[in-house]
């Protein structure tokens, strides 16, 4: 029994590190976390968002809605996870938001239905995808945030925000942060919340309008989601 327990580890610990070797690379190895957890497949929620009258912030060039990328990179993520042997459930699937009725309390009344769907999933990880925007149009690059209070989301964001740190497009490096959002506070699952560059900013805008772009995106936010997914089974 101990031999099985030491090679498991064993196992373990070298797919952690192709996993590091993914997230350098901005890549996602395929069924690893899969092969990690054995039979069972995690699910992973991802938010996409915004949507329907609440577009987010708009682009200053392109006038592009945050809402549009958001849901262009959630797409993006869910296939690529999906090719990782993951369970995607998305929260917002399409450009409508949540709210049912265009009346007052909308905002609140998505919100609460995003956090229905991800008590009802009892996901491994919580990704809410969005666009930041800053007064300064110098702002630029991916921030990750994560609850205060939660261990396991800041490692969570701490492997997504290094995954991003390590894109050639990265002008500088960030260190994850708090925050005080109700989609990190309303459940005890590891979430975070990824900024993946200011619509504020034309450089960040021009990539963030690009498809080629979002699947790179994506396939960081995968690969740093993996890397933690990894390190929490082996601990």
């Amino acid at each position: 029994m101990k031999g099985f327990v030491r090679r498991h580890r064993v196992l373990l610990g070298f797919l952690a590190i192709l996993l590091s070797i993914a997230v350098t690379a901005g890549v996602c190895l395929y069924a690893l976390v899969q092969t990690a957890a054995g039979s069972t497949r995690l699910t992973v929620v991802i938010d996409a968002g915004h949507g329907g009258i609440d577009g987010g912030v708009v682009g200053r060039v392109t006038g592009t809605k945050e809402s549009d990328i958001n849901l262009a990179v959630s797409r993006l993520l869910q296939a690529e996870f999906e090719e990782a042997g993951l369970l995607v459930v998305q929260t917002r699937p399409t450009q409508a938001g949540l709210y049912g009725a265009a009346t007052e309390g909308y905002k609140r009344r998505d919100m609460q239905r995003r956090a229905k769907i991800i008590a009802d999933n009892a996901p491994a990880v919580v990704i809410s995808v969005h666009q930041n925007f800053f007064s300064l149009s110098s702002r630029r690059g991916a921030q990750v945030f994560f609850r205060k209070d939660s261990e396991s989301s800041r490692t969570l964001a701490c492997a997504v925000q290094t995954a991003f740190n390590s894109m050639p497009e990265c002008v500088r490096r960030s260190e994850a942060l708090k925050g005080d959002y109700y989609v990190l506070n309303c459940s005890d699952y590891p979430s975070v919340i990824v900024e993946c560059g200011f619509l504020s900013n034309a450089e960040d805008e021009a990539l963030l309008v690009s498809a080629a772009y979002q699947q790179r995106l994506a396939q960081t936010i995968c690969a740093g989601t993996l890397a933690f997914l990894a390190s929490a089974s082996s601990a």
